[in-house]
């Protein structure tokens, strides 16, 4: 550590807090609504086409933003722009709440989106600025992985928990008194910082990066939900060919929206490729688990989402530990060591039954989570750590935008490895007296295939049973392979790569 680096004291932790509010509020908002969609069909009837989009947008719109976000924060203030999006965040939540229209709860998630887009590279940012000291910067940034792999699971459970006794507007209300403080402390604890030297505001860059990251992501997610398609297809290449028009661009540009010279740093894109490659495998698995806990093990929705708290919790201990461990140990080997740990825990996943299958999926899941917690923060510190620090908020939005990629294509990848098993399998396994067009049915999704053999009853909807259970574990487990195979290339690759500790020790 290179001296005459000010260490942080008791106010920078205070508002690591006061930062970490709108952060566990952000990763609530992506999972919470799940419960709440039968109550929110109920009182508010959306075609299934509004209800698809009152669930996706918030996503779609945040990814998108993301980048743009993150710029404008570089420019007119990262404390500034986080504050602003906490607010809208605060007041739009009231609104969901109140709001008896299913289109304006729609536009309401979309403002969402965007006010999430606003607050998260600054966050990540802000705390490069607060804390310079490197090993209390590594911390820092764990608290931030925890927090947010915490909020995405506590998410569905409050919501339940919430629904309970409350109708579905207050899984939005529960925001505000989280909110508030961030609000009210904000504006005295946290330091304001911007580029001095931003440059023009480019608006044909902004353009170009929406018309780049919008298609790709909304093809990416409907091919997850739907299966390929040729518009889906058109739209990605469209997305990408975008895309390379604005590299083009910002390499023509003096002081660029987004500095392509960050990729040329081997860490900063290593860490980059880690934590994608992470999210890709955790977010793709936990498409199967809340289906296998649900349809195969036969759980209600609240009891499900219980079981995926040790994951959870194992999640922050793996990120707060790996900044500890990374004091007398090299951030490369420790990323490696978490991919391991990780790909351990696909292993687990990919030989569960029902015999054994709680116990070996919530010891898999568990160990997927410590392994990611690990990956995140750490890789994230070196992303951050390794861009210039007037940058940092547009290198964290780069670095947020790889993980909703990463998400987005892991649902899709791991998704149809899964889909594809379970049709092959559920083919083999049925009952050959099962009418075809209940069996195309039940081939859908697990769901669909547990709702018809009730339907069924007696022997066929038994046997029918039985083999969708079986053939979705079967698709699980050839998902889960994968997730094995992808973790333990990567932490080859991160072993050979970040051989050596390049994260900046200045600042």
């Amino acid at each position: 550590m290179t001296s005459g680096i000010v260490k942080a004291g008791p106010r920078e932790w205070v508002a690591l807090v006061v930062l970490m509010l709108p952060v566990l509020v952000i990763a609530a908002t992506a999972t919470v609504l799940s419960f709440a969609l039968p109550f929110v069909s109920a009182s508010l009837a959306p075609t299934s086409v509004e209800l698809l989009w009152i669930v996706d947008v918030y996503a779609f719109v945040l990814s998108g933003l993301l980048l743009v976000m993150g710029n404008l924060g570089d420019r007119i203030g990262r404390r500034r722009l986080l504050l602003i999006g906490t607010a809208v965040l605060a007041v739009f939540s009231v609104a969901a709440a109140v709001t008896g229209t299913a289109w304006v709860l729609l536009l309401i998630r979309a403002v969402h989106g965007a006010a999430a887009a606003a607050v998260m590279p600054s966050t990540l940012s802000l705390i490069r600025t607060i804390f310079r000291d490197g090993q209390q910067r590594r911390f820092a940034i764990a608290v931030w992985a925890g927090t947010f792999a915490a909020g995405g699971a506590l998410g569905p459970i409050a919501g339940g928990l919430l629904l309970q006794h409350f109708g579905w507007g207050s899984v939005f209300l529960v925001n505000v008194p989280l909110l508030l403080p961030a609000l009210l402390f904000g504006w005295r604890l946290l330091p304001e910082y911007r580029d001095p030297r931003p440059g023009p505001f480019d608006l044909l860059s902004v353009t170009l990066s929406l018309a780049a990251v919008l298609p790709v992501i909304y093809g990416i997610k409907s091919i997850a939900a739907e299966g390929p398609g040729l518009f889906d297809v058109v739209l990605i290449a469209a997305g990408l060919g975008v895309g390379v028009l604005f590299a083009r661009r910002q390499r023509r540009l003096a002081q660029p929206m987004l500095d392509l010279g960050l990729f040329r740093n081997i860490s900063f894109s290593t860490a980059l490729l880690s934590t994608t490659m992470a999210v890709f495998a955790l977010v793709g698995m936990f498409f199967f688990v809340g289906q296998y806990l649900q349809s195969v093990l036969g759980m209600g929705p609240l009891e499900a989402g219980l079981w995926t708290v040790p994951a959870a919790v194992l999640a922050g201990v793996g990120a707060t530990g790996a900044a500890a461990l990374a004091k007398w140990v090299k951030p490369g080997v420790v990323i490696s060591v978490g991919m391991m740990l990780a790909a351990a825990g696909f292993v687990l996943l990919a030989v569960t039954d029902r015999v054994n299958g709680l116990v070996l999926l919530v010891a898999g899941l568990s160990l997927v989570g410590l392994g990611i917690g690990i990956v995140q923060s750490l890789a994230t510190d070196m992303a951050v750590a390794n861009a210039p620090i007037e940058r940092a908020g547009a290198a964290s939005a780069v670095l947020e935008s790889a993980t909703e990629f990463g998400g987005a294509i892991g649902i899709t990848v791991l998704g149809s490895v899964g889909a594809a098993t379970y049709h092959r399998e559920l083919a083999r396994l049925a009952p050959a007296d099962l009418p075809a067009t209940a069996l195309h049915a039940a081939s859908q999704t697990v769901g669909d295939a547990v709702a018809i053999a009730r339907g069924l009853g007696g022997e066929a909807g038994r046997e029918l049973l039985a083999a969708a259970r079986m053939a979705f574990g079967e698709g699980m487990h050839a998902a889960a392979v994968v997730g094995a195979i992808l973790m333990i290339a990567a932490a080859l690759l991160c072993a050979v790569v970040l051989s050596r500790d390049t994260v900046r020790r200045t600042e």
